[in-house]
């Protein structure tokens, strides 16, 4: 297969819908939003302006902010023009949400090294051609001319405190022995003032984000309906979890991370790869841009040939092509296929091959080493008694070829220096020669 025939090219709009609103609603993508009926005239009529914001807390997005992209892409791709808000000053101050304690404030140069890397992510994900090219903003731009008397006059007055502390955040952290400081209180206010300002720079009349923003998402429409007398929109996205209720985006207890130096293209693969058959076909809907019909044609295949996995490896395709490039996806299914011995070892990509192993049980060992230590220090075998029955029963193989004498060496003949350990048909180990 081609690299260009990897995936489907995203769409305006899916043909089974009438308008975008009515296709977001089908994948799930609305929780919760401001007045539904006008929203879905809104989206059905004359181009509008929209935006999302993603605060620098980390140096890189994750999953549960892929939503909110492919969120801003989809109404692109409608005709909507999108707003990229990277929270420069938001992102010094932090969101309560979804914490029981206090986040910890980054250093400004941190902040501002992030703003950096968060913009190039969102980026990706938009078009800046055409009627409805993408604008990219940065709420420091605003907010630091501002001085404290001009915000509490200009924009706090606006604000009851009777309805700040019934945000489900604020009250969560109100309750909590760790209580909230007046930063992290003030956290909706400066939400608030974004759309404000967003509405009155580019006529903003819609903003995304989470479920769990809510309180934050109508700071904005509150404000604005305040000062300008006119209603604008909020949408907010549900929070995605598993069928068995854990939380989505962790794997080990590490979250997956868009940038491929914290989360490789492989992890990110192997991740989808394993989606559940409970959730394949809602993770379908929210995570690519396939049409209804080819979503209930998967369902189908979940349904009557689970053991194909066919959904599991449209979805692991479709998402990593998206996030990481089509170049990127390819290496990764090659090398999934080639470790799992349906494919050449020695025609992989040597960084590919290398951040797959780093998934693998592995070890780092001279050139040279035994097959049979290399077995006990991956853990692949208990003992190096243990490790010589195996190579004597003919179920050890290095580098794809099967080892017939329990004196063989690790060399490393792999692109990049690395070799394959394979016990049995399943069980494998990565080997690093330094």
């Amino acid at each position: 297969m081609s690299n260009s025939a990897l995936t489907t090219a995203p769409q305006a709009i899916d043909p089974a819908f009438e308008n975008v609103w009515d296709e977001m609603v089908w994948r799930g993508l609305v929780h919760v939003s401001t007045d539904q009926e006008a929203l879905r005239a809104l989206l059905a009529g004359d181009p509008i302006t929209y935006y999302c914001g993603f605060d620098p807390t980390a140096p890189s997005l994750h999953l549960g902010n892929l939503v909110q992209l492919l969120t801003l892409r989809r109404l692109q791709l409608a005709g909507h023009r999108p707003l990229g808000l990277v929270g420069g000053s938001t992102g010094l101050v932090g969101d309560p949400g979804g914490r029981d304690s206090e986040r910890v404030l980054n250093p400004v140069e941190t902040v501002e090294e992030w703003v950096g890397r968060l913009r190039a992510q969102v980026e990706r994900f938009l078009s800046f051609e055409g009627d409805n090219a993408a604008l990219i903003v940065n709420n420091l731009d605003w907010t630091a001319p501002l001085s404290a008397i001009d915000f509490l006059r200009g924009i706090g007055k606006h604000f009851r405190v009777g309805t700040m502390i019934k945000k489900d955040a604020v009250a969560a952290r109100l309750n909590s022995e760790a209580g909230i400081s007046y930063t992290e209180f003030s956290y909706q206010i400066l939400q608030g003032l974004d759309y404000l300002e967003l509405f009155r720079r580019y006529g903003c009349v819609l903003q995304t984000g989470g479920s769990d923003q809510w309180g934050n998402l109508t700071s904005g429409t509150d404000l604005i309906h305040r000062v300008e007398g006119v209603s604008v929109h909020a949408i907010g996205t549900p929070l995605i979890t598993n069928s068995d209720g854990t939380k989505f985006g962790k794997s080990a207890g590490n979250a997956i991370w868009l940038d491929p130096e914290m989360c490789s293209p492989y992890r990110m693969y192997q991740f989808w790869l394993n989606t559940d058959d409970a959730d394949v076909v809602e993770r379908l809907k929210v995570f690519t841009f396939l049409t209804k019909a080819e979503i209930e044609e998967y369902a189908h295949l979940v349904e009557n040939e689970p053991f194909r996995r066919a959904a599991q490896k449209r979805l692991a395709l479709e998402v990593v092509a998206t996030v990481h490039g089509i170049d990127a996806t390819a290496a990764v299914i090659a090398a999934s296929e080639a470790l799992f011995g349906q494919g050449d070892l020695t025609a992989l990509d040597p960084d590919t091959l290398r951040s797959a192993l780093a998934e693998l049980p592995n070890a780092t060992l001279a050139a040279g080493t035994p097959v049979v230590e290399a077995l006990v220090q991956t853990e692949l075998v208990s003992s190096l008694s243990e490790a010589r029955r195996a190579i004597a029963q003919g179920g050890v193989t290095l580098d794809g070829i099967r080892v017939e004498d329990d004196t063989a060496t690790v060399q490393g003949g792999l692109p990049g220096g690395v070799s394959v350990l394979r016990r049995g048909k399943k069980t494998l180990a990565g080997l690093f020669i330094g």
